[in-house]
């Protein structure tokens, strides 16, 4: 039986402080050069050298305010602000690299389809098709905000929203050209025909698009769909939707049990369960030998900064108000359901228990510290015991994380057969992922859209309505 193969991607976002926070002060961290375009040509150059499959690129539309009612800590930290846009780095870092693909994040929410749709298409043009987005709906309450609502919407909402996007979309990018529709014919000076281009007349609860999508058809024409969810109506939009989803959980039982569920949402969509590709976050810290290795993750402890994850997870309530030792269920503000949307909490458990796990990076479930050879064996029994098919690897440094596990890792993979040792220059990201094709299966959703099937003859005459 041949060995499942990793798809390695390196966890990112375009700001200083992702998701490990503090650790921007370490020596020779390179997190605040995010601004300048060499950081992102000195990584991609990094990562297309080492074997990385993906660069997955993370985003938010808003900051973290709701900790301690304001947005203070966030930015003290460096939080996700500030913060860029991470589709402007892709042209740079994909004009220096061969294979390296780009998982995107951009919020269904926020932003019109039809722009969007235009963006992803001239990325997948300019990279040769190694293009993927992450399909998120955002959740900060900022981001609604900062968008003329007054409030998120409501999270099943959100997915009933994204769902119409992505009809939408497919119809732009499967639907609205033909593959043979430039004929750049010079002689009778026609560069497109017309007759093998339409609009797609889309008038829907949410949105109203007449089209046609003005770029030509990308080498994937749909980027590779990735979504980051653990929800049920998560896992229902993945299920017809994504062809990689990011998820994750507090244990690795968790985290099996619902890779098996998004892979079977799959199933009942009418896909093949291999069409859906499980990642999830996971955190190594690797040297030579396992003494090198613990010094190192004592050294992050040292500078990880607790304050930062309670930001991050968005809490209404502060734990560093109350006494270590006073019991949950004591909490004023547990009493009054202000817990927040980060719910770890365990019965009798005290309030300093609870802040223990918060800045503590070795409880993360797909978590590794050692010698090359224990962190490989580690890497495959996640593949084969909880059934995901890949990682975002976590950066506590820039570049030396991607450096120590391109030098360390990566060989000891490469002779278990779990990582490729050599890479197609020619080929596309969905085909690295699935070995199938540029395009979309016959059998997704989106693929119904081909050739102009199913869009209407002409315009229907009734308008979409708002979404907030």
């Amino acid at each position: 039986m041949t060995a499942k193969r990793l798809i390695l991607n390196l966890f990112e976002m375009n700001c200083v402080s992702h998701i490990t926070h503090g650790l921007w002060r370490l020596p020779h961290n390179n997190r605040e050069r995010f601004t300048d375009i060499e950081y992102w040509i000195e990584l991609a150059q990094l990562l297309d050298a080492g074997g990385f499959d993906a660069v997955f690129l993370a985003d938010v539309v808003g900051t973290y305010d709701t900790f301690r009612g304001s947005a203070d800590t966030a930015i003290r930290q460096g939080l996700q602000i500030p913060n860029n846009d991470p589709a402007m780095v892709v042209p740079a870092m994909a004009a220096v690299s061969k294979h390296l693909g780009f998982g995107i994040t951009f919020s269904t929410t926020y932003e019109p389809p039809f722009a969007w749709a235009r963006r992803a298409s001239t990325l997948d043009h300019l990279t040769k098709g190694r293009v993927g987005w992450n399909i998120v709906t955002s959740y900060l309450p900022n981001a609604a905000r900062n968008h003329g609502l007054s409030d998120e919407i409501e999270h099943d909402n959100r997915y009933e929203i994204a769902d119409e996007y992505l009809d939408v979309l497919y119809k732009l990018w499967e639907g609205s050209w033909d593959d043979d529709a430039i004929i750049a014919d010079r002689e009778h000076n026609v560069f497109a025909d017309p007759a093998r281009i339409r609009p797609i007349h889309h008038n829907g609860t949410y949105f109203a698009v007449e089209g046609p999508h003005l770029p030509s058809p990308s080498r994937q024409r749909t980027p590779v769909l990735f979504t980051a969810t653990s929800s049920p109506a998560g896992t229902a939009f993945a299920g017809k939707h994504a062809e990689v989803v990011f998820t994750g959980g507090p244990t690795e039982d968790h985290i099996r049990r619902l890779a098996a569920r998004l892979k079977q949402a799959a199933v009942d969509a009418g896909r093949a369960r291999g069409d859906l590709k499980v990642i999830t976050t996971a955190g190594v810290v690797v040297a030579p030998t396992e003494a090198a290795a613990r010094a190192k993750l004592a050294r992050y402890q040292e500078l990880t900064d607790r304050e930062g994850y309670l930001a991050h997870a968005g809490l209404p309530w502060d734990p560093t108000a109350y006494p270590p030792d006073l019991p949950l269920e004591q909490v004023p503000d547990l009493a009054e359901g202000r817990s927040g949307r980060y719910q770890r909490m365990q019965p009798g458990q005290t309030v300093g228990e609870y802040l223990a796990g918060f800045g503590d990076l070795a409880r993360r479930p797909l978590f590794v510290v050692g010698a090359p050879q224990h962190v490989a064996d580690e890497i495959e029994r996640w593949l084969d015991e909880l059934d995901i098919d890949g990682i975002n690897l976590l950066q506590y440094h820039s570049f030396d994380t991607a450096k120590d596990f391109i030098e360390l890792v990566a060989p000891e993979l490469r002779a278990r057969g779990r990582l490729r040792s050599t890479y197609d220059e020619t080929e596309s990201l969905r085909h690295r992922i699935f070995g199938a094709g540029d395009r979309l299966p016959d059998r997704h959703h989106g693929a119904r859209y081909r050739g102009g099937k199913h869009l209407p003859a002409e315009s229907p005459t009734r308008s979409a309505k708002d979404p907030s």
